[in-house]
């Protein structure tokens, strides 16, 4: 799906706002931003500001900047840098040559902080961090004033450019905003502006800097500065517009909206960056890109495609309010996407042999099977069937539960696209294990179709054992086994799930997929819908389940309840 095609609900808040903006004149033309900050990799949360910012600013004929808020170098790293670039165009969307970093802007953002201290509205505060803290307040006491709060501007000067010469240690000195200690906004109780950072170098800078703006004085300054008219951000910014807009008034400089929506919440998972990497660093999962991530990169890897991420945004929507959206929606999203335009093959994931004692040793028949009965364009391929077969293990039992339909002594089931069989004995190894099933079959059937009219109940799908090819087939799941993940006391890492990836070897494929490459779907018919892995090869082909050919989570949750 390119840009042009999504769809965010057409009308809402934000879009209400803007309209209304260029009606009376306050804006004449719509600027957005997406400003991540290059300290670890997007997830399925950024996705929904980098799609608003982009969508909205592409469906007003506007421009949307790429900014990096690269104000803290002691978390970001250039890798970082290029995969957030590599994931936003995935996305299908281009920033053209507006690729900025905040590290762009530190000559002005110094120049506005010496402004401030001039005009009497910010200070060098000697107090350590620990005491910055403590003297903040409480939600019901205001906080105390710095005893270095009312220095003279002379010395404030010095000591800011002193600060940026590198005279004093990390955490000695810090320059905060002169504004109100008893302000019922925390944000607004003296907020720090710059602190010293001298290790370790900046990815871009160097060591040409040792003071770092805070995101809060850089961010509205650098939309101001790239005349960036609404700066659309996640509603746990809202309580930090009163501060973007003081900066602003007392810089008395060009003025961007900031307009606040609802962040993306979802079951099942974490969103924080620190969470993620504990993650990654601890080893519960193989990296930033394991398919059970939500980093774009993990969902891309597992499967998921541009189109159905961009409709779960759609569906999701534009709201003032949190919420929390079901994991089932996102992986609707991708089932539904698949469906329409998948590959179908067949592929047995936990082989058992098939034997039909009828057919002949030397004949290999080829059968038309359709690639994808949703899209008649697809056509048909052929796939060889000969006497002996691998089927699912799950799909024979020796004593069959009540209303088990599929194969079992006596009974008849179909083969996909091929004939009906019907069971006629086992071979056990010694431990008593069914290691081989015996079948006869109808050659009067071929095709699946019955002339007789008798019922089936059941249709299998197989591969010739002669003809299939082995592969690796990784079975992910969800990552936590507890909708809030950080609800209990034992915290996030306390519900992993055990079961969440389940790697299967030894599983045989049809032929066709021998040419498999990296990042190729198909639905495995009774399966599910995989995805060829990174690390496959022509040699060694993995597979990852994608999603669920049917939401099994709807009912085991249902039962809980």
């Amino acid at each position: 799906m390119s840009p042009e095609e999504t769809t965010i609900t057409p009308t809402d808040f934000i879009r209400e706002a803007i309209k209304e903006d260029l009606r009376s004149g306050r804006f004449t033309k719509v600027h957005t931003r997406f400003p991540p900050e290059p300290n670890g990799y997007l997830h399925i949360g950024h996705t929904k500001a980098l799609i608003i910012n982009f969508g909205i600013a592409q469906e007003f004929g506007g421009l949307c900047n790429l900014r990096y808020d690269d104000t803290n170098p002691a978390k970001e790293d250039v890798e970082y840098v290029d995969a957030i670039k590599e994931d936003i165009r995935w996305l299908g969307f281009t920033w053209d040559d507006r690729e900025f970093y905040a590290s762009d802007y530190f000559e002005q953002l110094y120049e506005m902080a010496v402004k401030l201290i001039k005009k009497g509205k910010a200070y060098v505060d000697d107090q350590t961090p620990e005491e910055v803290s403590a003297n903040r307040g409480t939600l019901t006491e205001p906080g105390k004033e710095s005893p270095w709060r009312n220095r003279a501007v002379e010395e404030n000067l010095d000591l800011f450019e002193r600060m940026k010469r590198g005279e004093f240690p990390d955490g000695t000195r810090v320059l905060r905003a002169k504004i109100d200690m008893a302000s019922g906004n925390f944000l607004m109780r003296d907020p720090v502006m710059y602190r010293i950072i001298h290790e370790p170098p900046h990815h871009r800078t160097g060591k040409q800097w040792c003071i770092y703006p805070m995101y809060d004085f850089a961010h509205g300054q650098s939309d101001s500065i790239e005349s960036v008219t609404f700066s659309l951000c996640s509603l746990e910014y809202e309580i930090h517009r009163p501060l973007y807009e003081w900066f602003l008034k007392e810089l008395e400089i060009f003025a961007p909206r900031q307009i606040e929506f609802a962040r993306l919440n979802m079951n099942y998972t974490v969103m924080s960056k620190r969470k993620l990497r504990r993650l990654v660093e601890e080893g519960h999962v193989s990296g930033w890109d394991d398919p059970r991530m939500p980093t774009l990169r993990g969902l891309r890897r597992r499967g998921y495609t541009r189109e159905a991420i961009h409709d779960f945004i759609s569906r999701v929507g534009v709201a003032k309010s949190d919420s929390v959206v079901d994991m089932a929606l996102l992986e609707a999203c991708l089932r539904e996407d698949l469906n329409k335009r998948a590959l179908r093959r067949m592929a047995v994931l936990r082989p058992i042999k098939l034997v039909l004692d009828n057919y002949p040793a030397d004949l290999v028949e080829e059968m038309d099977v359709l690639n994808n009965p949703e899209d008649p364009l697809a056509g048909t391929r052929k796939v060889p069937f000969s006497k002996v077969l691998y089927i699912e293990q799950e799909d024979f039992q020796e004593v069959p539960p009540p209303k088990y339909y599929r194969l079992y002594p006596g009974n008849e089931v179909r083969l996909r696209a091929a004939y009906v069989i019907k069971c006629t004995g086992v071979v056990k190894d010694d431990q008593g294990h069914v290691v081989e099933v015996h079948a006869t079959y109808d050659p009067a059937t071929r095709g699946g179709d019955t002339p007789d009219g008798r019922k089936i109940k059941s249709t299998l799908h197989w591969v010739s054992a002669a003809h299939a090819i082995p592969a690796e087939v990784r079975l992910y799941d969800r990552l936590f086994n507890r909708p809030d993940p950080e609800a209990g006391e034992e915290g996030f890492l306390g519900c992993l799930n055990p079961n969440s990836l389940t790697a299967l070897k030894g599983c045989q494929v049809e032929g066709s997929l021998a040419g498999t490459q990296p990042g190729d779907r198909f639905q495995f018919e009774r399966q599910g819908y995989f995805c060829a892995d990174i690390e496959a090869t022509p040699d060694h082909l993995i597979f990852n389940l994608a999603v669920a050919l049917k939401d099994a989570w709807a009912k085991i949750e249902q039962k809980q309840k």
